[in-house]
């Protein structure tokens, strides 16, 4: 089988020919046919990610396949050969095959297709656990976005519009924004045209944000950070700008705001609950027609690199899905 692998970080990554896995106890072989790529793979590559494997591996975090065999002597919960499943891997799907624990393999509504199962889990369930969980959105507070057009910038547009929030998203562009109208923005900023200090006061126009959804982080938090009303919540969702803001610890305490960090895949070491419970009310929403996963491009398996630069670049909207059998 090919697997995309990271080897050295003097070296990009490279498609390898290996054998096909046998699974483990307790473990599932996956024919993977979408692996979902993610800001997070940038990381890896680069060694500044916070859960790296030791090198070499293969890397995609999240897949979605069709299970072709079990471990022996494991307790299957209802899954079996045959069965389509996504799976939250942490590396190894991109691949044409892998291994993986059950717990991690989740069966996926009828309907789904691959490429949207490999969309789905990291990204709605990061905007999910970040604006039910850990800010307590309401109904009628106003949630800005920040780069409303990306993997999971997209996604909380999405959800804050179902949670019944006034969503303002910022993105780069006409062509962006229109993709984050059509997933139920309120109110369409372009950082684009902005002036230095103009999404402050952009923000501040519309009412300013009681909650804030940040995985750009640089300027942008600073400024939404002075537009975010008092007793707001502000959501450090990651660094796409590359820049960590500094946090003025002054600001927060006379405005009463919270800054919030959210690291969905730390809830599986401490409180994977959390997950399963999220995941099982986004399979709902979407089972109703609730949620529709965008993806903006579908690759083969020899054009990851392709696909990562289209992450690199931020010019990608919603989700980019590699498929190995392509």
């Amino acid at each position: 089988m090919r697997a995309y692998r990271l080897e050295s970080r003097e070296t990009p990554p490279v498609l390898r020919d290996l054998p096909v896995p046998s699974p483990a106890r307790g473990e599932a072989l996956v024919r993977i046919a979408a692996c979902g790529l993610n800001f997070a793979d940038l990381l890896m590559i680069e060694g500044k990610y916070q859960d790296i494997p030791p090198l070499p591996f293969t890397l995609g975090l999240e897949l979605a396949g069709t299970i072709e065999a079990l471990g022996p002597q494991t307790e299957a919960r209802g899954l079996m050969p045959g069965t389509r499943v996504a799976v939250y891997a942490g590396q190894g799907g991109l691949a044409e095959w892998g291994t993986f624990p059950v717990d991690r393999c989740v069966p996926i509504p009828a309907a789904m297709t691959f490429a949207e199962a490999a969309a789905f889990q990291i990204a709605y369930g990061t905007s999910h656990v970040a604006l039910d969980h850990r800010a307590r959105l309401q109904p009628g507070e106003r949630l800005l976005v920040l780069g409303a057009a990306g993997g999971v910038g997209l996604t909380a547009v999405e959800i804050g519009h179902r949670m019944g929030a006034t969503v303002i998203a910022v993105a780069r562009g006409p062509e962006k924004l229109a993709v984050a109208r059509a997933a139920g923005a309120d109110h369409l900023i372009d950082s684009d045209s902005l002036a230095p200090g103009g999404l402050r006061d952009a923000v501040k126009a519309l009412g300013g944000a009681d909650v804030v959804y940040d995985p750009v982080g640089g300027e942008q938090f600073t400024e939404a950070l002075r537009a975010t009303n008092p007793d707001g919540r502000i959501l450090a969702m990651g660094f796409a700008s590359g820049t960590v803001p500094p946090i003025p610890a002054n600001h927060l305490l006379v405005k009463n705001i919270s800054v919030i960090g959210v690291y969905w895949g730390g809830y599986l070491k401490f409180r994977p609950e959390v997950l399963t419970r999220s995941m099982a009310t986004l399979f709902d929403w979407y089972a109703d027609g609730g949620l529709k996963p965008h993806v903006s491009a579908i690759l083969p398996l020899d054009r990851v690199a392709e696909g990562l630069e289209l992450l690199r670049t931020r010019k990608a909207t919603g989700k980019v899905v590699i498929s190995p059998a392509e």
